[in-house]
């Protein structure tokens, strides 16, 4: 019996071993193939806004590096949780991607009631972008001729001053939060979806404010169609050298970006994680891809898969501290 058993212990062994030599052989080889067709980036918001501006010049700019095309998908709707559902539950084959912020993954489940992803459902690839925040009105807008007045408006009047945000999580809306945290007041928030129909919008008159980044905004500033009252960076934004930033005006520390990266849907093969996030380095390290990030007041930057994760986790973490203390609310 004693060899009986040894022999079934050892034909498992076997097995296993064969097993897993199959899966890690067909893994190589799937690796070595790709891409062996087109790639679509999904999107979470609508097209011009600043994901989908950093969306479109990576996928023209891994076109080339990858030999093979990428194209765009927006799916636009619920703060980016749609095009984040549909990454999340994609096949895990390098070919599904989402072009997806840090509020996105890891703070937008936390404001839902019910959670359609969370982040381990994904696997991060790589930063890709950051692009510094604004708060912008009009350029013929005499109620708020800078943020001073802004502000002591929105404290005199409670609840009364509309400004628009791109999406629910989305680090624009996490930013008015803070904003009305800091500064103890309070304004009238109204999320769209995406950065194009809040600047609509704005253009139309149908809203007073709106917290954009500068990637989205930039051909309004540059056509004189809006006045931006401050930035909300470290310092003063190159691209926009007269406007104060957030702190310079209030003397409180408050600063604000937006980060954007690639995922892919969990369980995506090591073999092809490390072949899209050395593709992603390469392209974010072209001086075309480069220059049109910066053209647009955006910063190309890339990034190993375990810094990405760091930084989503660390959101999350946060995201949860600040659901358990009330300041995040489910809707």
């Amino acid at each position: 019996m004693k060899s009986v058993s040894k022999f079934s212990a050892a034909l498992s062994k076997q097995i296993f071993l064969f097993l897993f030599l199959a899966s890690s052989l067909g893994q190589s080889v799937f690796a070595q193939t790709y891409p062996s067709k087109p790639i679509t980036l999904v999107v979470p918001f609508a097209p011009g806004g600043n994901v989908d501006i950093v969306g479109r010049a990576l996928a023209q700019s891994l076109t080339t590096v990858l030999g093979q095309s990428v194209v765009v998908d927006n799916k636009v709707g619920a703060g980016g949780s749609i095009a984040a559902s549909y990454v999340a539950n994609a096949p895990g084959d390098g070919y599904t991607l989402l072009v997806g912020t840090t509020n996105t993954v890891s703070v937008l489940p936390f404001m839902m009631k019910t959670q359609p992803y969370k982040l381990s459902n994904f696997q991060p690839i790589s930063l890709v972008a950051t692009s510094p925040l604004l708060i912008a009105v009009r350029a013929e807008n005499k109620r708020f001729p800078d943020l001073k007045a802004l502000l002591d408006a929105a404290k005199k009047e409670p609840e009364s001053i509309s400004i628009g945000h791109s999406g629910q999580g989305t680090s624009n809306h996490l930013s008015i939060l803070r904003i009305e945290d800091v500064a103890h007041l309070s304004f009238n928030i109204i999320p769209y979806k995406g950065s194009t129909p809040a600047l609509t919008d704005l253009m139309g008159g149908q809203l007073e404010v709106i917290l954009d980044q500068i990637t989205s905004s930039k051909t309004f500033i540059d056509a004189g169609k809006l006045r931006v009252l401050a930035v909300l960076s470290n310092e003063r934004d190159p691209n926009l050298p007269g406007v104060p930033t957030f702190k310079e005006v209030t003397k409180l520390d408050l600063q604000a970006s937006t980060t954007t990266g690639l995922l892919a849907p969990a369980g995506t093969p090591a073999p092809v994680v490390s072949a899209i996030n050395a593709a992603v380095l390469k392209a974010v390290s072209d001086p075309a891809f480069k220059a049109r990030l910066n053209a647009v007041g955006s910063t190309a930057k890339g990034s190993s898969t375990r810094e990405w994760f760091d930084m989503l986790e660390a959101e999350a973490q946060n995201s949860k501290r600040l659901l358990e203390a009330g300041k995040l609310k489910p809707e």
